[in-house]
């Protein structure tokens, strides 16, 4: 153990050594998760590693050999990794994979709650030309505003996602009824409406909203977002800048 000093992480207590039961077991064996390697110096390495058992050309067993490597790093960067997995590149929201656990969590609430959530679709009304006539940077930098104000506009416990492009999807963890999703509706609206400075210009941008409700309008996040999504074109059709409930018609 002089050379091979390994402990447990979370207990600092010496761990298993794994040449010793390659040796007692004559197999390969996998080093006990969360190990440490300490070095003569005292200094600390996040590790993994297997042992494996060394025989002659006639089988019989002679020794036994180990491979390991330092993962301190890898494990250090793990929670960036997990976020970039979950999270918008440009907006830092939750994405698309992260908002269906989010929608999960609320169905499973509301149904041992008794409880009713909302799920609202927006989609930017004329980005595309902002995009054509000032750029796509421009039309980054809006997107980024639109998605901090829409974050500054929920509750903590609700959530906002881009969706993909100029589309975002906005998660009311618990509405009362359609007059609540309704309210939160127009706030975001007369919210986004407001002039975004960017650049020195000062863009206009309207939003329309589709709503869906559960469990009225779907038991599963994937039949709530496309009712939200079948709602939002209806609000376009109606003239932009304003929301509409799904129904069943649509």
């Amino acid at each position: 153990m002089e050379v091979f000093n390994i402990i447990d992480e979370t207990s600092r207590r010496a761990a298993a050594n794994p040449l010793l039961r390659a040796l007692q077991e004559n197999r390969t064996v996998d080093l006990t998760a969360n190990c440490m390697l300490v070095s003569r110096d005292g200094r600390e390495y996040l590790i993994e590693d297997s042992a494996a058992p060394i025989h002659d050309k006639n089988g019989e067993l002679t020794g036994a050999v180990i491979v390991f490597r330092d993962v301190s790093r890898l494990r250090a960067n793990a929670p960036d990794m997990t976020h970039l997995a979950q999270h918008d590149v440009l907006t830092d929201l939750p994405n698309r994979l992260l908002l269906s656990d989010r929608v999960t969590n609320a169905i499973a609430l509301a149904r041992r709650y008794g409880r009713q959530f909302a799920l609202l679709f927006l989609d930017l009304d004329g980005f595309k030309a902002i995009n054509d006539t000032l750029g796509h940077g421009r039309g980054d930098r809006l997107l980024i505003s639109v998605a901090c104000r829409l974050v500054d506009s929920v509750r903590g416990s609700d959530t906002v996602c881009r969706h993909g492009g100029d589309e975002f999807v906005v998660l009311l963890s618990e509405v009362s009824g359609a007059a609540d999703a309704a309210a939160s509706a127009t706030t975001l609206i007369r919210t986004l409406a407001e002039p975004h400075d960017i650049d020195g210009h000062q863009l206009a941008i309207t939003t329309s909203i589709g709503i869906s409700i559960y469990p009225r309008d779907g038991r599963d996040g994937e039949a709530l977002l496309r009712c939200a999504d079948s709602a939002m074109y209806r609000a376009k059709r109606s003239g932009r800048n304003g929301y509409a409930f799904f129904t069943a018609l649509e």
